[in-house]
């Protein structure tokens, strides 16, 4: 079976490897970078905190020892289904199955003054510029003509108040603390502020009201400015605009409010759900496609326990291409038997604030951590995600 897989993701990875040195396929992983990205610590890079490498691992030391899968470096322009052709910017590639896992992208829900001028922060590339431009409002801040200019280098305003948005804001309060002081010993940094706007009644609104609730007092208690039922109209570079009318000067907003599937050009817009995901069946089987399949943050699959589709985190892309591994090896032996339907096994959910402090929802049994033991859970789990024993080594070392 010549099995093409877009994206080396957290799901397209898994998939790619599971069915390594298995002799009924001949796999294509394609992706835009020749690196894994551990998404999850994207705020630790944009706060420098880990290096860049620190949470990249290269795609083609993962299949060192594979001889069945090729990697190669592309942009997708367009699928051509009926065809059975992937295209792209280094040429056509066809397949006898295609998995999409092309996961998602900052949503910025058509707001074009926000794309233009926020920062968001969903690739390596995007914390690195996020870095760049945090280090140098101070560097700026150090030749400020006013006062006002200066409070306005000084001010961050943070929109989300999700696991992205908390985690980030508590890592800026640290470096607040213990790095800039240092490296800026000319600037008051008790004029710094970080603002986190939640447009609900809560922080963490996915994970628990008791998480919710801590996660709000960890960050108080490490000053951020914690803001809830207020939404963001606008960001002129220069200010932020409330829905409300109110004002906050700024010269840095970042966006960790939504995201979006990245859905390649080709897909029956008539098959794109809520949030530009592709519905696809309880096999991951893309509607009305027989070759066809998506996974991850990219695919929108409804079963009884959830509804309105699968929360967009890795153990739900991992979980899926398990599970297709499973059925593509059957289809490729052609084995008659019944395929697979997928069912997600929440293992729970967490979100770190600041150094040391965590919080962790676990459903069965009903458990609910926080601070240092939740710090501890959390550190121990994406120790075990991460890829490269050098990898594990400094994210250990520096978190």
């Amino acid at each position: 079976m010549k099995l093409i897989i877009i994206g080396g993701g957290f799901g397209g990875l898994r998939l790619a490897r599971l069915l390594s040195n298995k002799p009924d396929f001949e796999i294509t992983l394609i992706d835009r970078f020749n690196y894994h990205q551990f998404q999850p610590l994207f705020y630790q890079v944009a706060t420098a905190g880990l290096d860049a490498s620190n949470i990249s691992f290269p795609l083609r030391k993962v299949f060192h020892k594979s001889n069945n899968v090729k990697i190669r470096l592309a942009e997708v322009t367009k699928l051509l289904t009926a065809e059975q052709k992937v295209i792209t910017d280094i040429g056509e590639f066809e397949y006898d199955a295609l998995v999409i896992a092309t996961g998602a992208d900052t949503n910025f829900f058509g707001n074009q003054d926000l794309s233009d001028r926020a920062f968001p922060m969903k690739s390596t590339v995007e914390a690195l510029q996020l870095r760049h431009r945090l280090l140098q409002n101070f560097e700026d801040a150090l030749t400020a003509k006013t006062a006002a200019e200066l409070q306005s280098l000084m001010t961050i305003v943070i929109v989300g108040g999700g696991p992205t948005g908390v985690e980030l804001s508590g890592a800026i309060a640290d470096m607040r603390k213990y790095q800039l002081p240092k490296d800026y010993p000319e600037l008051d940094f008790s004029k710094m502020k970080i603002i986190l706007l939640e447009g609900t009644g809560k922080t963490l609104g996915g994970m628990s009201n008791k998480s919710s609730e801590q996660s709000a007092k960890y960050l108080l208690k490490l000053g951020v400015i914690v803001m809830t039922n207020t939404l963001l109209k606008t960001f002129d570079g220069e200010q932020v605009i409330l829905q409300n009318g109110d004002t906050i000067n700024t010269k840095l907003v970042i966006w960790a409010a939504g995201v979006k599937g990245n859905v390649p050009d080709g897909i029956d817009t008539t098959l794109i759900a809520k949030g530009n995901r592709i519905k696809v069946n309880r096999q991951c089987q893309v509607m009305n496609q027989t070759n066809i399949y998506a996974i991850g943050d990219v695919a929108y699959m409804e079963e009884e326990a959830w509804p309105n589709g699968h929360p967009q985190v890795a153990p739900v892309a991992m979980q899926q291409a398990e599970m297709l591994a499973k059925n593509l090896s059957s289809l490729a032996k052609n084995i008659d038997k019944e395929l697979l339907k997928f069912e997600y096994k929440d293992s729970g959910s967490m979100a770190t604030v600041g150094r040391h402090l965590a919080v962790v929802d676990v459903p069965k049994p009903k458990l609910h951590f926080g601070g240092f033991v939740a710090w501890l859970i959390w550190m121990g789990l994406h120790l075990m995600l991460i890829l490269g024993v050098k990898n594990r080594f400094s994210v250990f070392s520096n978190c």
